[in-house]
């Protein structure tokens, strides 16, 4: 195989053996003394596969579309009117202590109908700032990408921003994947294609120009890092969670003084755009 003169002189000019592709000499058995083209340091990743199948090859945007790891902990059913408010494994949030509080679990950074929800969270915290409502954006997506996904939207204003990069919080309060139909029906897709506001290529760009991963969000609240999920992916494999990922659910609760879920709504489609006047009504606002 590849045995002509021609051929082995074609191979060695771009680095490669005549035996790199005979796959029956002793070269390619696994305790063959010899290695193969692709056993090298330079082109080789973790788990023994070519480097050059690496998702983290493609483009940031391209990425978010990828199925993620699981998250850390279990997905726990969604909270339910009556329930106490979830305690996440970090205890990232905190409910009760006389505050009313509505969270919004966002989906990732550049989706539309993510910004429609925030903008709408933003607004209300703004105009019930006098009565003490707490409002709580969570992101899945990277602090870095959090941060410039928020300054594009004018800033955070009475907003508290918490990044859960590796989808804890999201599991513990019953947020898990969406199904192909959520993403794909008629309604979201008609939707999609109406849409203007989406910014996730402004957001990949700017962070990919600044090379500014692993900064720390600017907000005005609690923040998260990225923990297990950022050095499970340092081998270059798994798609990156720096622009969060495009199946992740989103919802959307309302917690009283006592700690107790008044309002809960898990979106069923990506396109869904949550209530947050419901949600405050709920609270007795």
């Amino acid at each position: 195989m590849l045995s002509s003169l021609t051929t082995k002189l074609a191979l060695r000019k771009v680095g490669l053996k005549s035996d790199s592709f005979d796959f029956s000499s002793p070269a390619a058995n696994k305790g063959s003394d010899s290695k193969s083209a692709f056993d090298n340091d330079d082109s080789t990743a973790a788990g023994g596969w070519p480097a050059w199948m690496s998702t983290r090859k493609l483009p940031l945007t391209a990425q978010a579309w990828l199925s993620p790891v699981p998250p850390p902990v279990p997905v726990a059913d969604c909270p339910k009117v009556g329930d106490l408010a979830p305690l996440d494994r970090d205890r990232q949030l905190s409910m009760g202590g006389g505050r009313r509080v509505v969270v919004l679990f966002m989906r990732c950074v550049g989706c539309a109908f993510a910004q429609k929800s925030f903008l709408a969270l933003r607004a209300m915290a703004n105009r019930y700032q006098s009565t003490g409502l707490r409002c709580i954006a969570v992101s899945h997506s990277s602090p870095e990408a959090t941060r410039k996904w928020i300054d594009l939207l004018g800033g955070a204003w009475n907003v508290e921003v918490v990044v859960d990069e590796d989808r804890a919080i999201y599991a513990a309060w019953g947020l898990g994947l969406g199904t192909v139909w959520s993403m794909f029906n008629p309604a979201t897709q008609r939707e999609a294609w109406k849409e203007k506001g989406w910014l996730g290529e402004k957001v990949a760009g700017a962070i990919t120009r600044t090379g500014s991963f692993g900064k720390q969000l600017n907000g005005n609240g609690p923040v998260g890092v990225a923990t297990q999920q950022q050095a499970e992916d340092d081998d270059g494999f798994g798609p990156s969670t720096v622009m969060g990922n495009k199946w992740q659910q989103a919802g959307l609760f309302a917690v009283d003084g006592r700690g107790t879920v008044v309002w809960a709504q898990k979106a069923l489609r990506a396109n869904d755009c949550l209530d947050t006047e419901s949600a405050v009504k709920a609270l007795g606002l």
